[in-house]
């Protein structure tokens, strides 16, 4: 599809990969694509396009861990409700959980997946494909067979890899594809029946905690067998101290292994927690230490990226008694304001690294292209209100779910805009100027 030329123009462009942190233009050129980032760009046939002042541009955000519930249950999220979703939280790309029905094992159900993001034309969508046949950590999956569909990388996710020759064997396939294994780090039998953190709280409340310890075992098991391998693993919504404890002592050596962590583990705990459900995640929310550890991993670059861990429930599924409700929350639609409001206003990242953590780093630990505005890369660009504030309104969601503990909340930081392939896919029009970014396509 031809475009529109566009130049960009007086933004704060935040683009670690090429080391820019400062007002330049940007163009973007009839085929979706950037085509120069500078100071004072000429138009030569461009529409310009006005930034407003104090709005920051960034290579467009990837959240390396949602889950869309397309196939077979449509009735939390669709692809077509998660990839809007995705773009009115300011993300132009998503990578989807397995842990659908069927589980995505098979390259018809990766196929089924692509053909219906292509379809939906809104983020980019990559999916994460089983490391097991149907989840049941028993035979591995074709791991080639999913790679050559479009799957960037495998995943239990809901179910941790167990098996400790299984994960082994995975690893050293992956490792010939380029790709890492995603592990939902848990052992499980400190995990059964386990619904919170254990602690004072727990105990206070009358529900069974599980210690941090649960998720850290398998970290250090995982971490071992990456070195063993060679092939990379990524731990998913890290959540305890003793886990980045575990993935540093790996990084210090030399291991492939990477994390990322969600906003709800680095803003609440488990002082947090109450009789509502939409406090039930999994990890569990954790101690203030392991929250302040987690704050401390992002600041210091031992934590590689942020990610949602988007988890849409029905709102019927929810309204049970603790114990029987699901795990998860929603977080397409709430992360980045969050993070904008609790880490970069309180000082606890610069600006730059919180775009290091949503764009280039879950880029590179995919293997996907973005995370960059590189001359030749594709235009997908997030652009930032840092000082708007915003009221969190779960009624006025894109997802089909509500399953939220922020709602209501006030926060300081919006997504203005959200650009994919050169095509504006987002307005925020609620934030005072934004309406300017809406330029059209030829």
């Amino acid at each position: 599809m031809t475009m529109q030329a566009v130049v960009l123009k007086g933004g704060q462009v935040v683009d670690p990969a090429q080391g820019i942190n400062g007002v330049v233009d940007v163009r973007i050129d009839e085929r979706g694509r950037v085509a120069a980032v500078g100071a004072d760009l000429p138009l030569d046939g461009a529409a310009p396009v006005e930034v407003p002042p104090g709005f920051v541009v960034c290579p467009g955000f990837i959240d390396m861990h949602v889950h869309f519930r397309e196939p077979g249950q449509e009735h939390k999220e669709t692809i077509a409700s998660g990839v809007a979703s995705a773009v009115a939280g300011g993300f132009t790309a998503a990578a989807c959980m397995p842990n659908t029905d069927p589980v995505n094992d098979h390259v018809g159900v990766t196929e089924e997946i692509v053909r219906k993001a292509a379809d939906a034309e809104l983020a980019r969508v990559y999916p994460i494909g089983a490391v097991s046949v149907g989840s049941q950590g028993e035979r591995m999956t074709e791991i080639r067979a999913l790679r050559e569909a479009g799957c960037v990388g495998i995943s239990d996710d809901g179910h941790p890899v167990a098996d400790a020759l299984l994960m082994r064997r995975a690893l050293e396939y992956v490792s010939m594809f380029g790709m890492p294994v995603i592990n939902h780090c848990e052992e499980p039998s400190l995990a059964a029946g386990c619904v919170v953190h254990e602690g004072y709280r727990a105990t206070a409340l009358g529900l069974r905690g599980q210690p941090g310890e649960t998720e850290s075992i398998m970290v250090e098991r995982d971490v071992s067998l990456s070195g063993l391998t060679g092939g990379a693993v990524h731990v998913a919504h890290m959540s305890a101290g003793e886990s980045l404890r575990a993935v540093r002592s790996g990084k210090e050596r030399g291991i492939a292994v990477t994390c990322e962590v969600t906003p709800h583990h680095f803003i609440l705990t488990d002082e947090d927690l109450r009789y509502d459900t939409n406090f039930k995640m999994n990890p569990p929310l954790r101690a203030a230490a392991d929250r302040d550890a987690m704050l401390e991993g992002l600041a210091d670059g031992s934590i590689d990226a942020i990610a949602t861990d988007h988890a849409p429930h029905h709102a019927d599924e929810k309204a049970v008694e603790f114990d029987r409700a699901p795990f998860g929350i929603i977080g397409l639609e709430t992360a980045v304001s969050l993070s904008l409001d609790r880490l970069v206003h309180r000082d606890v990242l610069s600006m730059r690294r919180l775009v290091e953590l949503y764009a280039p780093n879950p880029a590179r630990i995919l293997g996907v292209e973005g995370g960059t505005l590189k001359p030749g890369a594709a235009a997908d660009i997030t652009i930032l209100a840092p000082d708007t504030e915003v009221e969190v309104a779960a009624d006025r969601f894109r997802s089909r779910a509500r399953n939220t503990p922020f709602d209501g909340w006030r926060l300081r930081g919006a997504v203005a805009a959200t650009v994919v392939g050169g095509r504006v896919v987002y307005i925020n029009e609620t934030v005072p100027g934004a309406a300017a970014l809406a330029w059209p396509a030829r």
